[in-house]
């Protein structure tokens, strides 16, 4: 695919700031839209163009766009934290589905008619089978799940009366990072890292959310994808934007790792003791979350090629070793 000029929300953020990185290596040009309030400044690629902004301004999105067209949108900016949604539903609302629309609208006043959507497999709520297709059934069971299926209701709904093109790709749990970037949220919500913050004593303990589930080890189950395998997938994604066509694919590998293992992964890569408690279940915790990705590989030609656990957590560990307070800026 030759170079193209890319518009990428989120690129100051954990997996938006790797894909700039790979789209770079790729030989596309890319313009970052972010507001920094969860992103970091010093995670964007310094030969990405680079407008700080929030995506829900129009005028700012527009202005950008005229000085930098682009050919396609890679929106990843949003509000993730599932328990924050729950406690601030009119916030996440606001931002990520008022935040989208508004930026769809701009985007489409420009000319833009590409959009690859940065989604998740929360849409799926508690499943009634895993591996889980991309047809089964769409019962978020949070706030933050709920505004990701708006919008992929909203682009199937503009696919039916536009030209816009659309592929929104469902995560499941993004992991590990690149030799220049990798996670840090503040506060920290993904496993790995936390885990990490214990091997090297910025926590006490791991605190493991129910021990009784029906898994092999009694630990909730999920499907770690490498973030660097996430990245490949928007790469190809833009390759399959068709007019009037709105297309959903599940990431993941396809096979799950369990609260325990990952603990165990982490003590086995970094050399050190994980120190651990048992807590009651989350609400909502399923016993296993695990992607049917099978799609993706037949149509956008993608497979993992990082699905260890042990090169997930080593990739994270390298990174952190290397940032042990994460990003200055």
């Amino acid at each position: 695919m030759p170079g193209m000029r890319l518009l990428v929300t989120g690129g100051a953020g954990y997996v938006g700031s790797v894909t700039v990185e790979v789209l770079i290596a790729a030989g596309h040009q890319v313009l970052v839209i972010d507001d920094l309030r969860t992103g970091h400044r010093e995670a964007v690629h310094p030969a990405a163009r680079f407008v700080q902004a929030n995506v829900a301004d129009e005028a700012a999105v527009r202005g950008a766009l005229r000085e930098h067209p682009c050919d396609a949108l890679l929106h990843f900016a949003a509000a993730s934290l599932v328990g924050d949604s729950m406690r601030d539903p009119h916030g996440y609302f606001h931002n990520n589905v008022a935040g989208t629309l508004a930026l769809l609208r701009a985007v489409s006043a420009e000319g833009l008619s590409r959009v690859v959507f940065s989604s998740t497999a929360a849409l799926y709520g508690t499943p009634e089978r895993t591996p889980i297709p991309e047809t089964a059934a769409l019962v978020p069971e949070s706030v933050y799940g709920e505004t990701k299926l708006q919008i992929e209701r909203a682009l199937q709904w503009l696919a039916r009366t536009t030209e816009l093109a659309s592929v929104a790709l469902r995560y499941f749990n993004a992991a590990g990072a690149s030799a220049e970037r990798g996670e840090d949220h503040r506060p920290e919500s993904h496993l790995i890292p936390i885990v990490l913050d214990v091997a090297v004593g910025a926590r006490d303990a791991v605190e493991v959310f129910g021990d009784d589930y029906p898994t092999a080890d009694g630990t909730a189950v999920r499907d770690y994808i490498h973030v660097l395998d996430l990245a490949d997938a928007h790469v190809r994604a833009l390759g399959a934007l068709e007019p009037g066509h709105a297309k959903a694919y599940n990431l993941g590998n396809g096979a799950g790792a369990s609260v325990a293992e990952v603990i165990e992964a982490v003590r086995d890569v970094t050399g050190r003791e994980v120190p651990t408690r048992v807590g009651p279940r989350r609400a909502g915790d399923p016993p296993t979350l695990v992607a049917d990705a099978s799609l993706a590989q037949r149509e956008l030609g993608w497979r993992p090629g990082r699905p260890r656990l042990h090169d997930i957590v080593a990739d994270a560990w390298r990174w952190r070793q290397a940032h042990p307070e994460g990003y200055a800026t």
